[in-house]
């Protein structure tokens, strides 16, 4: 039976009311169950005890940051695989860039278009979601690199490897073209599903986690290369 029809659940943390009640009225417009915290200890509780498929999450909140919060979560086994989006009123590449390199899947800057909103909410729970097209039986290698796609689990010298679902995403996208070149508009949108704010910057910090995960000496990547000026190409060993 399809389970298409199950109601997702998002959480939204910002200690913000207005913005919490805006992002709310949106998503439950789009019929999404949305689940409130005002504070990072809150969030946490909310995010063990209910389990939703996807977290908003503000940097700047009274007790724990959103990037605190985002580590926690990367760090928790039962939560590790919940998508999150960052909310940030910091402009600065160099705060976006830390909270992806923690382990975010997307950020949103305020003041945001509610409609642009919900699009990076769907795009980020698609790419969450095993859809009914994926062939379950997909097993893609490169040397000591495993994914099974349809397991959505990765091995990395016999040893499981945990990733974020644009991670996930991105890692999938090269190894399906092994040996050839991904040039970053074909990454962005095979893996991420539209066009980044700071395209670049986004892309390479995904890239950059990929590599602390998965090569022996990321300084000196052997699985995925740099092609200057061309985007990224996954060569095994």
């Amino acid at each position: 039976m399809s389970t298409t029809s199950t109601v997702q659940r998002i959480l939204v943390v910002d200690d913000d009311r207005e913005i919490v009640r805006l992002v709310r009225a949106y998503l439950e417009k789009e019929r999404y169950q949305v689940l409130t915290a005002y504070d990072g200890q809150t969030a946490l509780h909310m995010a063990r005890h209910e389990r939703p498929t996807l977290i908003m999450l503000d940097i700047m909140l009274p007790d724990r940051d959103g990037w605190e919060i985002t580590k926690a979560i990367r760090n928790d086994s039962s939560l590790h695989n919940t998508p999150i989006i960052m909310l940030t009123a910091r402009i600065e590449d160099t705060d976006k860039i830390i909270g992806l390199e923690l382990g975010a899947d997307d950020y949103i800057t305020k003041p945001f278009n509610p409609r642009e909103m919900v699009a990076r909410v769907r795009s980020v729970l698609r790419r969450a979601q095993s859809d009914d097209t994926f062939k379950k039986d997909i097993i893609l290698q490169c040397g000591s690199l495993l994914m099974d796609v349809g397991r959505r689990e990765v091995i990395m010298d016999a040893q499981p490897v945990d990733l974020t679902i644009t991670e996930f995403e991105l890692l999938r996208a090269l190894m399906e073209h092994p040996g050839y070149a991904m040039t970053r508009a074909d990454l962005i949108e095979r893996s991420l599903g539209y066009d980044y704010e700071s395209v670049e910057r986004s892309l390479d910090s995904h890239i950059k986690n990929l590599r602390k995960k998965i090569e022996p000496d990321p300084r000196h990547p052997t699985y995925i290369q740099t092609l200057y000026g061309v985007g990224y190409r996954l060569a095994g060993p």
